[in-house]
Parts: structure tokens; C-alpha cells; sequence
């Protein structure tokens, strides 16, 4: 058996370690990771400077057929208006490294911006993977919803059909929409967490 001192040496180790552990990934219900990241127009946002705000992060692939579905169809541009409309800050992540499916300059970015007539707060570039690793984000697309005190309330997929065809979105049960509405009623988030589906994130390792 091991003496008292050398368990509480374990412990004081395990301990110090959580943290960074903890700091690696987003969980629903504690604390979003805060983070710093520029968007295709150069400018710094930090999530810190929207505590007060619900935000919103979609991670997308602009050649992901899953990510495409939702924008050929306008789907995704009627949410980002909708929900900025009512004060939400909506950032749209993109985690492709240079030489993978998705990966843009922010020249490219801005053109697909203004031919998709999307509408995001930003657009932020994570060429790195940094933010996308901070967030666990796997799939493109997949949503994450911070609430005003900063806790992330939702995490997963954009709606209930994980498929690439637009024609599905017509009746879809979409968790975003659910999510910010349940929240700003005051309501608990019903579907906190789902499965997310897309193509997975061209992260560079």
C-alpha cells in the first residue's frame, strides 16, 4: 500500500494536470474555451470581448458536399441574418490547412462571402487548427452555441438530417434554432449535445 505522502504527491500531480487537459477541449454546460482569432478582413476577435452576447460557431468547408447543402440552398445565410437579426454573434470557422478541400485565402473567402450573400459577424481563418482543436470541432458542419455568461450550451450537429441532400432541410428539426430559442426564453437547452455529421475537418496533423 502506498504511504499517505506519496498519494498526496499523486494527487497534487493529477491535479496540476487537469487543467490543461480540461483547457483542450469544449464541454457542454462549463465554460467556453476563450480564444483570439482574425477573420478574412484582418481583425482580432477574442470571445472574451462578446461575454454579454449568444455566439455561435460554425465550422465550415466551403467543398464539403454537407456544408454546400446547406448553403446552395440558402439555408445556412437565412439562419446567420435570422439570428444576428435578434443580436446574436455568429462566427463562421474555417480549420482547413493550406493544401486540403476547404482551405482559402481571405481573398478567396470574401468573393465566396459576397457570391453565397452570407452573413456572419465574421469569418474566422484557423489555418492552424488551433481553434478548431480548442473546440474539439470534428465535422463540417458542426455547430457550437455560447451563451451570454460564457458556458457552452450546445454543441453538435446543425439538424437531424445527416445527409448532402438540400431537399431534406424542408422539415429538418433544426438544434441551432431549437437551442437559441429554448436559451433566450430562459428554457433549458432540450438537446444539449448532438452527434455531428459532415466531412471531417481537414486539420493539418
Amino acid at each position: 500500500m502506498k504511504s499517505l505522502p506519496v498519494l498526496a504527491a499523486i494527487a497534487a500531480l493529477t491535479a496540476a494536470l487537469a487543467p490543461v487537459s480540461a483547457a483542450a477541449q469544449a464541454v457542454v454546460g462549463s465554460p467556453a474555451p476563450e480564444f483570439t482569432a482574425t477573420d478574412s478582413h484582418g481583425q482580432t476577435h477574442t470571445l472574451a470581448e462578446y461575454r454579454g452576447k449568444y455566439v455561435v460557431l460554425e465550422w465550415h468547408n466551403q467543398g464539403c458536399p454537407y456544408t454546400r447543402k446547406h448553403y446552395v440552398s440558402g439555408n445556412m445565410q437565412a439562419l446567420q441574418k435570422e439570428w444576428t437579426a435578434k443580436g446574436v454573434v455568429w462566427f463562421t470557422v474555417i480549420s482547413s490547412a493550406p493544401g486540403t478541400q476547404g482551405y482559402v485565402t481571405d481573398a478567396q473567402e470574401n468573393e465566396y462571402l459576397a457570391q453565397m450573400h452570407a452573413d456572419p459577424t465574421a469569418v474566422l481563418m484557423d489555418p492552424e487548427g488551433k481553434l478548431g482543436h480548442l473546440y474539439g470541432a470534428k465535422t463540417t458542419p458542426e455547430m457550437y452555441v455560447i451563451d451570454p455568461e460564457g458556458k457552452l450550451i450546445y454543441e453538435g450537429a446543425i439538424d437531424d438530417r445527416p445527409t448532402p441532400d438540400p431537399g431534406d432541410i424542408r422539415g429538418a428539426d433544426n438544434y441551432l434554432s431549437d437551442a437559441l430559442t429554448e436559451a433566450m426564453a430562459g428554457k433549458p437547452v432540450a438537446h444539449s449535445y448532438t452527434r455531428s455529421y459532415g466531412c471531417s475537418v481537414k486539420y493539418a496533423d
